[in-house]
């Protein structure tokens, strides 16, 4: 993760072999406009020089520009029809939560399905929705506030930048807030 003038970056590792990077671009900005050479320079750029030299350039599998956006349909539930992961919620990347939300409406809506079928109880479908949005909420949260702490909006002035390094400062200088961050971060229990 970094935050910096031209906004934010992040290289996440998916496999030995994969790695998924963002940079935080304008949104009227063009895909077509981004090179692979134009990317790596850009990362190389925002990165701190020992991060700079761990990335291995090569070719981009994919590149797209996506919107930051959050929602929630509070209603996962019309019937018989029920929603999970990216159909009910949308989080931004920053916060790596799209997989784990999915995963975990799965596994709730698995549990409450095995209920309803083996022992004739509907009361896991009827609690689906509640129990979901529970732990939704907090990833949006999460999401929101990883958001917000590193990428740069052209609305903020000032006083929104020292405010973000200020949460930074206080993120790299406290354990307890690093504590808080490790714990959204790497998925809250089911």
């Amino acid at each position: 993760y970094a935050n910096g003038q031209s906004g934010f970056s992040l290289a996440s590792m998916r496999s030995k072999t994969r790695s998924r990077y963002y940079i935080q671009v304008p949104l009227t900005d063009k895909v077509e406009n981004w090179t692979e050479d134009r990317l790596w320079d850009e990362l190389a750029a925002r990165f701190d020089p020992i991060s700079e030299h761990k990335v291995t350039r090569g070719p981009a599998l994919e590149m797209s520009i996506a919107p930051l956006r959050s929602y929630v349909f509070e209603t996962m539930r019309y019937g018989r029809l029920f929603l999970a992961g990216d159909s009910a919620h949308i989080v931004p990347p920053t916060g790596a939560k799209g997989l784990n939300l999915a995963a975990s409406d799965v596994a709730y809506l698995c549990d409450a399905l095995v209920g309803a079928v083996k022992q004739g109880d509907a009361a896991g479908l009827d609690g689906y929705q509640a129990r979901a949005l529970a732990r939704i909420w907090k990833a949006e949260r999460f999401s929101w506030y990883l958001t917000k702490l590193m990428h740069r909006f052209p609305e903020d002035g000032a006083f929104e930048h020292r405010m973000q390094e200020a949460e930074l400062d206080y993120v790299a200088s406290s354990t307890a807030m690093q504590t808080a961050i490790a714990e959204n971060y790497v998925g809250l229990p089911l």
